[in-house]
């Protein structure tokens, strides 16, 4: 007996220091070190090349140095999530807007509401970082997509250069581009995960259609959506399906009419086919106003925030978020990454550089018609559930009504389970 409670004592002692030292492996970093960890998504030779630029001026100012962890937007948030349930997540780290507030929400993130200057960014960018009324992000920079219009092929079916204008204009111009031989009408996306939604969710916004209401009620089978979905399914018939880099690249070759993409498709253009003649122009109009004058169609916004890890109690860390978010060092990210959109501090999102960018104007317009995705911890589940009902109405498996009443059903239970955790 005295042995096995010597050995009790002896397990006892080394599961507490088992303990202390796991405590002590999780204490914060100490606020002087010159040393943080930041983990992004630009990976790209001339992406990493950029944002190594931006990193080297940070250092050279502060003296600190920053370590570097390069990400891909397939698998990228699952490293993340990882990352922060094994206690080895970076000090600061890069999130997609729709990725926000599942992190947020997840308690892994620094508030930084006292701890930054939220009043310089534009008001659209700020729901994301929000959560039960704390900010856990700041916004870096944004974009939306536009409507790309092959004028060689509107030539080819009769038809003028312009781009259409309303949603009607568009079905016709894309029917008449696709009785030609070997060309396409539209690109609708086909199955294509977390790029679907994108395509179909604009015209579900300019329809006046929400998945979520302001009040956080499930609205998705509404007449507005059907309605967008007949549109989107209209659109389909007169061309192709096909994923969204598929479809880049048959635009790119002069082989659709009309197609929904954003900035990095210019640049696509511009090297692999630079005497195309091709215009961008605003998203279609899906309504009029009282006095008869189109209403501008919506776009999707997305954008790339800068959040910090809540464990780091490093300075430099929210010294490093708050130069990468101020606009004199986001506009020159943006200068040396076109694709990457525009500066979310309002003092730079109408930069000079812009008016000698051929296109990029258009783009800057439809922000102003542009939205983000519903702010919500499952909204990435929300989203599959979305892309699955569009996707079943594409392949004639089920009515707009009745695949958006099943998805209706669907989120509804996602909603009250999350309230339900809350």
């Amino acid at each position: 007996m005295q042995k096995i409670l010597r050995l009790m004592s002896l397990f006892a002692v080394i599961s507490l220091l088992v303990i202390a030292c796991g405590e002590d492996d999780k204490q914060p970093q100490q606020t002087d070190k010159k040393e943080i960890s930041f983990w992004h998504f630009w990976s790209e030779p001339y992406q990493r090349e950029a944002i190594s630029k931006i990193i080297a001026d940070f250092e050279k100012e502060t003296g600190c140095k920053v370590n570097v962890t390069e990400l891909s937007w397939n698998d990228g948030k699952t490293k993340l999530m990882a990352a922060f349930n094994s206690g080895t997540a970076p000090d600061v780290l890069e999130l997609g807007s729709d990725w926000v507030a599942q992190f947020s929400s997840s308690g892994v993130l620094k508030e930084l509401d006292t701890l930054a200057d939220f009043s310089k960014f534009i008001d659209f960018t700020l729901e994301p970082c929000e959560w039960n009324s704390n900010k856990f992000a700041m916004p870096w920079i944004t974009d939306t997509r536009v409507m790309f219009y092959n004028k060689d092929l509107l030539e080819r079916a009769g038809l003028d250069t312009i781009a259409p204008q309303s949603i009607a204009e568009l079905m016709r111009a894309a029917e008449k581009i696709n009785n030609i031989q070997d060309v396409y009408g539209f690109g609708a996306n086909g199955s294509d995960q977390h790029r679907l939604y994108k395509k179909i969710i604009p015209l579900m916004w300019s329809h006046d259609g929400r998945i979520l209401d302001e009040a956080g009620n499930v609205v998705i089978n509404s007449k507005e959506n059907i309605e967008a979905f007949y549109d989107y399914v209209t659109l389909a018939g007169f061309g192709v399906q096909e994923t969204q880099k598929q479809l880049d690249a048959m635009f790119a070759q002069g082989k659709v009419g009309f197609w929904f993409s954003g900035a990095w498709l210019l640049n696509k253009i511009k090297k692999e086919n630079p005497t195309m003649r091709f215009g961008v122009a605003l998203m279609p109009s899906v309504k009029a106003t009282a006095g008869g004058d189109l209403v501008p169609g919506m776009s999707f916004a997305g954008g790339e925030y800068i959040s910090v890890n809540a464990k780091t109690e490093n300075k430099y860390s929210i010294e490093f978020a708050k130069f990468l978010t101020d606009g004199k060092n986001a506009i020159e990210f943006c200068k040396m990454i076109p694709e990457a959109g525009f500066p979310c501090d309002k003092n730079y999102f109408n930069d000079d550089f812009y008016k000698t960018q051929e296109n990029r104007l258009v783009f800057a317009e439809q922000l102003k018609y542009a939205r983000m995705t519903p702010v919500h911890p499952k909204w990435l589940k929300m989203e599959a559930i979305l892309e699955q009902a569009i996707e079943q109405v594409l392949y004639a498996k089920k009515s707009p009504e009745d695949a958006l009443s099943e998805a209706q059903e669907e989120i509804e239970h996602i909603v009250k389970k999350a309230k339900a955790r809350q």
